[in-house]
Formats: C-alpha cells, structure tokens, sequence
C-alpha cells in the first residue's frame, strides 16, 4: 500500500499519523487519507479541492506535477510526503 507521510509542523496543530492507501493516483489517495479528516483536510487542500500554495507533495522523491489535478499516478509502494512549501529572502 501507497505511504503518505505528513511534516512534523503539522503534528503540533493535530495528529498526523502515517496513512496506508490503496489508490491508483494522488487525488485518489487523499480522498482516502482524508476521509473523517476535515481538519487535515484543510491544511493540504483549499476549497476547490487544489494543493494550498504554502504546501508541496513529493511522490517517491519527485514533486507532484499538477497542484489542480493532482492527477499523478501512483504505485502500490509509493511513499508520498506532504510539506509545508519553504520561501524566504
């Protein structure tokens, strides 16, 4: 089963245990994760169900191609990292 992993920020706002999934694409295997999950839910995803600006997933050590699709297929082994995206100056 496909793996999603959360950062540790998060964990200090609620509890982000590792997810097992079984799905064939991103969008598929967040709908999983997220099921009973609002809260969580809405940290990674804006109301039109696109990637929030400030966090960024990497599906076996590449970053997800499309933040509107999320349509990036997945492997029954994949590890999926969700992040906080960094900026600074």
């Amino acid at each position: 089963m496909a793996q999603i992993i959360f950062t540790q920020q998060l964990a200090r706002f609620l509890p982000v245990p590792r997810i097992e999934v079984q799905a064939a694409d991103l969008r598929a295997a967040l709908a999983a994760a997220f099921e009973g999950k609002e809260r969580l839910r809405g940290y990674v995803l804006d109301d039109q169900g696109c990637l929030r600006e400030n966090v960024v997933i990497f599906i076996d050590g590449q970053r997800s191609r499309d933040r509107k699709r999320l349509d990036d297929p997945l492997r029954p082994d994949s590890q999926i990292y969700i992040l906080q995206a960094l900026s600074g100056g």
